[in-house]
């Protein structure tokens, strides 16, 4: 019989002690692509080839993140090649921040503000009388000016048939300057506080509406106040009512003291004058 020669399979040469050795992972660039191919054995001790493709981009970034990238690897991956490696990294889900301003020019000092201050003009303080550099109640020419402006003011003829008012330098009320009309019928229409009421131990949650509506069916009136605390703007518990007619004010304090409002029960009197 003639000899015949039984090929044995690739499979059968191979060692089942497990220290097969695998090929070395190799890695190709390809337009654009990386390409790294490896090897390994799975769960069930088969010889699997692993290819993954990696699409290379450019990008610009920022100076901090390019040193970064530059700093050399530690520990289990001192003699890893530079990139991710797959055993100890796994790339998620990219997140991309924006950075208003870099870090570069955030450390910078910020001069700005002392710039600003530089730029501005030195003489603040301005003489209203002679226009210089000091206040005007230390001008050294006040006394002179007041006398001439005094001088000037004696050679022009009163307006309107009025004897000007000598001031002597001090402030003059509105009424007695010079061109002013005649206010002393309106000093007789001054508020007459014998018409005011004061009613008092009104609720918090009283508006100037609801006082309104209480004093209306009493008769005309000229002005009313609320007292309000200034932080919460509550109502403090009462408020001053001025009428116009005495008779209707005796008429609301008659009717409205002792009156049940808002649950509390109202003290209603007369105004008493200011010391003033």
């Amino acid at each position: 019989m003639p000899d015949i020669e039984v090929k044995s399979s690739w499979a059968d040469e191979v060692e089942d002690d497990g220290n097969q050795k695998l090929p070395e992972p190799t890695e190709t660039i390809k337009n654009g692509v990386k390409i790294i191919t490896e090897y390994t054995f799975n769960e069930n001790n088969q010889k699997v080839k692993i290819v993954r493709q990696y699409k290379m981009e450019k990008r610009i970034v920022s100076k901090t993140i390019a040193q970064r990238k530059t700093w050399p690897k530690f520990g289990d991956s001192h003699n890893d090649k530079p990139g991710p490696n797959p055993a100890t990294t796994i790339v998620a889900e990219d997140v991309y921040m924006q950075f208003i301003t870099n870090k570069e020019d955030s450390d910078k000092p910020d001069d700005s503000g002392i710039n600003k201050l530089k730029g501005m003009d030195q003489n603040v303080m301005k003489c209203r009388n002679c226009k210089g550099d000091h206040w005007t109640t230390k001008c050294p020419y006040k006394d002179s000016l007041v006398l001439a402006n005094k001088a000037a003011e004696e050679k022009k003829p009163p307006i309107g048939g009025m004897e000007k008012k000598e001031t002597g330098g001090k402030y003059v009320p509105p009424s007695l300057r010079e061109g002013a009309k005649n206010t002393d019928s309106m000093s007789h229409q001054r508020r007459d506080d014998t018409l005011a009421i004061r009613i008092s131990n009104l609720s918090e949650n009283t508006q100037e509406a609801d006082l309104e509506d209480l004093v209306k069916p009493f008769g005309p009136y000229s002005k009313l106040y609320l007292a309000k605390d200034k932080n919460t703007n509550c109502c403090k518990g009462f408020a001053y009512v001025h009428f116009k007619f005495r008779a209707d004010a005796a008429k609301a304090i008659e009717m409205l003291d002792g009156f049940g409002y808002d649950h509390l029960i109202l003290n209603v009197d007369w105004s008493k004058p200011s010391q003033n």
